[in-house]
């Protein structure tokens, strides 16, 4: 598959379901060619578009958070994570030696700090926007729109919680009703607290109940149709980010 990510086999636990390199990304200026112009002469590159997000992937089995950098020991992360993805997290500061990163776990939003030595940064070129109030998924490259599905979202009683997010796993599914393919989100919901076994973790997932597509209908989870689950799974590496609104 073209996404640079591990997809696991195993029973989806999410909360509203149906039932690069080690160096830091940098563009680096071409050589010149024998006989071509002097570089200030040369006509300009095309500008390398600017990451929507960086995707910071452990590089060894563990990643250890703090509250600032030299500050606090806040949590110490194990990669793979339990589905046996690798730990991914979404940067966002860099100071260096020191990354801010946003984590998946409760309650939402929480960030935390790590080494830089700890992983791997890849640029991210995709990102989604998931709206409530439409049940719409729209897919952006480079901040430009790309498509707009149609999706379930979360009912009144278990929504679909709002704000940024990112991918952190892909699966597929040994259980029926979630599709070919599973996104997990770094999202978990607002109202439950475990379902099927797990955290209560958010998903992006296919569906068998296609009549369900464009309405709020789930615990809390994105369902698509499984033509484009399948389509995205295709396209979209861990760490992607997410916003719902």
């Amino acid at each position: 598959m073209a996404a640079a990510v591990s997809i696991v086999l195993g029973a989806a636990l999410l909360a509203g379901c149906a039932t690069a390199g080690p160096a830091r990304p940098a563009a680096s200026a071409p050589a010149s060619a024998p006989g071509s112009p002097p570089p200030s002469l040369a006509p300009s590159p095309s500008p390398r578009p600017v990451p929507v997000g960086i995707a910071a992937t452990a590089g060894g089995s563990r990643v250890t958070v703090y509250s600032a950098p030299d500050g606090e020991l806040l949590d110490t992360l194990a990669s793979p994570i339990s589905s046996g993805a690798p730990l991914t997290l979404l940067l966002l500061e860099d100071r260096g030696d020191w990354l801010q990163v946003a984590l998946a776990q409760r309650p939402n939003g929480s960030t935390g700090w790590i080494r830089a030595s700890e992983v791997s940064l890849a640029r991210l070129e995709y990102s989604l926007v998931v709206s409530t109030a439409e049940n719409t998924l729209s897919l952006n490259r480079n901040d430009e729109l790309v498509e707009t599905y149609p999706a379930a979202t979360g009912t009144g009683g278990t929504p679909t919680p709002v704000g940024s997010f990112y991918l952190t796993e892909l699966l597929q599914p040994t259980n029926a009703g979630y599709g070919p393919f599973a996104f997990g989100l770094s999202a978990f919901s607002d109202v439950l607290t475990s379902f099927g076994g797990g955290p209560g973790q958010i998903g992006l997932h296919g569906t068998e109940d296609a009549a369900s597509i464009g309405t709020a209908a789930s615990n809390g989870c994105i369902r698509l149709s499984n033509d484009v689950i399948t389509a995205l799974a295709q396209i979209l590496p861990l760490g992607t980010p997410i916003t719902i609104e």
